[in-house]
């Protein structure tokens, strides 16, 4: 669905405005399995307080939040939404795929598509445990300072680019890249070179390649990555085996 058929529906007498704002509820309470307050979550949706608390409260009596004082904790029953993502189409069609190239190079991979200012993994195949955070399908990370994130940034015109990157940008580690000019130049080269070998911004100790992954009109619409620890592996060696692996994995997985 375009962006335009997007807009005219929620222009329109169809658009369910209560049931818009309780999953955008629910999709920012579900990325914080430690639980927030109603206030961070109006903050983190920009929505009304009253609005919130409405949601908060519903998505507590039907089972997906458990409220323990004045924090809002998602529940197992919001693994379910997420654990079906792996039975779509593009999901499934790159398991395969994901299962070789982790087998092949003997590290993790992943597919991840762009939502909002994050990505979302949609499939994985791991092999060793890369990042503190335990990633699986339906984990989600900062879009701008991650190798999948950049080359989703990179396919896109600048002006839709700008509204997926923070006004502020916040060093992971010493090695990442906060200024937003540098960050422009770094995804033109991203999407003129055709992939994104991320070295330790994310994570002190990671290195991750990622290309993009393309449908039959040449748009796209997710990216494939390998991440492996920065001991294991040199830079050169990465250029020369991994993103050629990785290049030829995502032209392998073809999307209709």
């Amino acid at each position: 669905m375009s962006a335009e058929e997007v807009e005219n529906i929620s222009e329109s007498r169809e658009f369910v405005t209560a049931l818009a704002r309780g999953l955008e509820v629910l999709r920012v309470c579900a990325a914080r399995p430690e639980g927030m307050t109603l206030s961070e979550a109006a903050q983190a949706v920009g929505l009304p307080r009253a609005a919130v608390r409405r949601s908060l409260l519903t998505l507590t009596a039907t089972g997906y939040l458990s409220q323990v004082g004045r924090i809002f904790i998602p529940t197992p029953k919001v693994l379910n939404l997420s654990a079906r993502v792996a039975d779509l189409p593009l999901p499934r069609l790159a398991q395969p795929v994901l299962t070789e190239l982790s087998r092949t190079l003997d590290e993790s991979a992943s597919l991840a598509t762009l939502d909002g200012k994050d990505i979302l993994y949609i499939a994985r195949a791991e092999t060793h445990r890369i990042l503190a955070v335990d990633l699986s399908v339906g984990s989600r990370l900062p879009a701008w300072c991650t190798s999948m994130g950049r080359v989703l940034l990179a396919a896109l015109p600048e002006e839709a680019r700008n509204q997926h990157i923070p006004e502020q940008l916040t060093a992971r580690t010493a090695r990442t890249v906060t200024d937003k000019v540098a960050l422009q130049d770094i995804l033109i080269n991203i999407r003129e070179q055709g992939y994104c070998l991320l070295d330790q911004e994310l994570e002190l100790g990671l290195r991750s390649v990622a290309a993009p992954v393309r449908n039959s009109a040449g748009d796209v619409i997710a990216a494939l990555n390998v991440g492996m620890h920065a001991t294991r592996m040199s830079l050169k060696d990465v250029q020369h085996t991994v993103v050629p692996a990785v290049i030829k994995a995502a032209c392998r997985l073809k999307v209709p």
